[in-house]
């Protein structure tokens, strides 16, 4: 066992730097794909430390999807190639898609708008009066900060002047946020909390940083809070990313009752959350209320980010950070490190439209248009596909998350023999950690498809989940 062998530093905790050596001798195959891992006595023994530190770096393991557990067999070994070559072979997929022209195509993974009622008459002549109004200025006057105008008017509009507008950026989109907030508050190997499954994109902002990652189990209100507060009495989290409502893939919204217990763990144990709102103006029910974690925030704890590209046109890239005071002045020097400042012309032309009352009017064509999407799909889902799936309807959002009855099905098979008919969606596994977690659901959304591409491509989906019962 001479190859477990390791010296240990005095920053790191033993189990994740045993988790790591071990992750090295398999991804150098010195540890081969399916090789049984030491018993949790024996391996503790070699190396000195308790048998409690095994077994968390074991469970490490298996959660980023190098070892998995046979059932009075022991732990073995699993390479993530097959897992990380579908990702890189699914992102490739789906690039292709966007950037190419195919009306054969049902394109189910989308969410962002497309062609949905968007008056483009109306915001070309709100950049006319931008650039009648502000001349050259509107192209060439840069703030690191954002555009004033548009800070005020967002705190005013959105916010009922509730906020110091020093404590609020614009950003480049939510990407740009968590990114911006990640550089701000994290270091090498600090601890981040994440929703289990949870957006792709975050985690990957996380793995970059080389923070450790937790994930917790999300409920049908939120993540779970006893697995939550076990993680942090015994581990020093720094922060927790979270998407409030319609969170991407599950598509649920937290309880009011989940938000303010998050809030007082939060102060308990000194973590801060960062809030991904995330399509919140997408409500299609009473109810649910837009009371997002930050309007409870009484402790200054919450990182809030919103995006304006999802629901409005993708290509004009903003959104805007709310930051806690403590942090104001190290997100500002990250968002100044990032990329300077955001386009002008198009903070202006955003301010005008919102400070004219068309922001308001759009989200409610757009809400109208997208109902009738959300409620063709869902009842089309229960009527064509009821033998092969549950789900829980999200109430709101872009798509809808689907559980496979059948446990032979994987959702990554059902990818690619859908792909072949060209409809695509979203395989589970594209939302967890470095696993194969997740191939009983898939994940389909209803704003990049029209009503008949609805109907075509569930129809497809049935075809292919019914030649698993043949």
């Amino acid at each position: 066992m001479k190859r477990y062998h390791i010296e240990f530093n005095d920053y790191e905790p033993k189990y994740v730097q045993i988790a790591e050596n071990i992750k090295k001798l398999i991804n150098s195959n010195v540890i081969k794909d399916g090789d049984k891992l030491p018993p949790i006595r024996e391996l503790s023994k070699e190396l000195s430390v308790n048998n409690v530190t095994i077994v968390n770096c074991y469970n490490k393991l298996k959660s980023e999807g190098y070892a998995y557990q046979k059932m009075g067999s022991g732990t073995f070994a699993k390479k993530r190639e097959l897992v990380d070559n579908f990702k890189k072979e699914y992102s490739k997929e789906i690039k292709f898609i966007k950037s190419n022209v195919n009306n054969e195509i049902i394109d189910f993974t989308g969410e962002g708008s497309k062609e949905v009622n968007f008056p483009i008459e109306k915001f070309k002549n709100v950049i006319n009066a931008v650039l009648d109004r502000d001349g050259a200025e509107a192209l060439i006057k840069e703030e690191p900060f954002g555009y004033t105008n548009l800070r005020d008017t967002i705190n005013k509009i959105f916010w009922e002047n509730q906020l110091n507008i020093d404590n609020l950026l614009i950003v480049s989109g939510a990407q740009q946020g968590i990114d911006i907030a990640s550089k701000a508050i994290l270091n090498i190997n600090d601890n981040v909390a994440v929703e289990r499954p949870t957006y792709a994109g975050a985690l990957s902002v996380f793995k970059f940083r080389r923070a450790n990652v937790f994930e917790i189990p999300i409920e049908e209100d939120g993540i779970n809070i006893k697995k939550f507060e076990e993680i942090l009495k015994k581990n020093k989290i720094k922060c927790f990313y979270v998407m409030s409502y319609f969170q991407n893939p599950t598509g649920i919204s937290y309880s009011l009752e989940k938000k303010v217990k998050i809030l007082e763990l939060a102060k308990k144990y000194d973590f801060y959350i960062i809030e991904d709102d995330y399509l919140s103006e997408l409500i299609f029910s009473d109810d649910l209320k837009h009371q997002p974690f930050k309007a409870l925030d009484n402790d200054d704890r919450v990182i809030y980010i919103k995006s304006f590209s999802k629901i409005f046109l993708p290509g004009i890239r903003l959104g805007y950070i709310i930051t806690p005071e403590k942090f104001r002045e190290s997100i500002q020097n990250s968002k100044i490190n990032t990329d300077i400042a955001t386009s002008t012309l198009m903070q202006r032309a955003l301010e005008m439209y919102i400070k004219e009352g068309y922001w308001i009017n759009y989200i409610e064509d757009l809400k109208s248009e997208y109902i009738k999407r959300y409620n063709i799909m869902k009842n089309i889902i229960n009527e064509e596909l009821y033998e092969y799936i549950t789900f829980t309807p999200p109430k709101g959002g872009l798509s809808f998350y689907l559980h496979l009855k059948n446990k032979n099905i994987k959702s990554k098979e059902l990818f690619y023999k859908l792909k072949k008919r060209n409809v695509y969606i979203t395989p589970g596994v594209i939302f967890y950690r470095g696993s194969t977690v997740g191939e009983e659901y898939f994940k389909i959304g209803f704003s990049q498809v029209n009503e008949e591409e609805i109907k075509r491509g569930i129809q497809l989906i049935k075809e292919e989940l019914e030649k698993w019962h043949i």
